[in-house]
């Protein structure tokens, strides 16, 4: 016999639902008994398993964002800007209104209150959305010289507002904001999205 004793729980599901009450009640407003209530284990399995509360949720927003987050990522392979625009909108919106899920963004709202405690994980998340966003503006830069933006677009500056609509959004739907709501604000970024050569008639 080799090895300790197999765990006896499924650490994929367990990470879920750690994802899940982190998403709700941020990093720290998530209790260590919230989590192994949740995750079906206890404080030593859960250690074991993950780390610590840290690690733990370093995993979980790595599943978050390969999980339920996963369209930022698709987005950016579209092939024009306005279709990333609007995939990354409109994936957002299915997300934070979704009923089974918590409302808004994990990356958002886990962020909002975090004391002197969790700041490097504050910076690590602020670190995530300044990665994700430079994405953006290199796929807008990318737009831009294929004709697809006008001559005069900023793609860092494009890039910035599609960021502060995609977490406005996150924070509308946390505050009750209705579906409709939301896409009446989709609706007008995608209206006035400028319109480079391509889609010129």
């Amino acid at each position: 016999m080799t090895g300790g004793r197999p765990r006896q729980f499924d650490a994929d599901l367990a990470l879920e639902q750690a994802m899940d009450v982190f998403w709700r009640k941020g990093y720290e407003g998530a209790t260590l008994p919230d989590l192994t209530a949740a995750m079906g284990i206890n404080r030593p399995s859960l250690y074991a398993a993950f780390g610590n509360k840290e690690e733990l949720f370093r995993k979980a927003v790595d599943k978050y964002l390969s999980g339920p987050a996963g369209h930022l990522a698709q987005a950016l392979q579209l092939p024009t800007a306005r279709e990333v625009v609007a995939a990354i909108l409109k994936g957002g919106l299915h997300l934070v209104a979704d009923s089974s899920s918590p409302r808004g963004c994990m990356i958002v709202q886990s962020a909002l209150v975090c004391g002197d405690a969790a700041d490097p994980l504050k910076q690590e998340l602020a670190a995530r959305r300044l990665s994700f966003q430079q994405a953006i503006e290199h796929r807008f830069t990318q737009a831009l010289s294929q004709g697809d933006l006008p001559e005069n677009s900023d793609p860092a500056a494009l890039a910035r507002y599609v960021c502060a609509l995609s977490y406005g959004l996150s924070i509308l739907a946390a505050g009750g904001a209705t579906c409709e709501d939301l896409q009446s604000v989709i609706g007008i970024a995608l209206e006035t999205w400028p319109v480079g050569v391509r889609f010129e008639v």
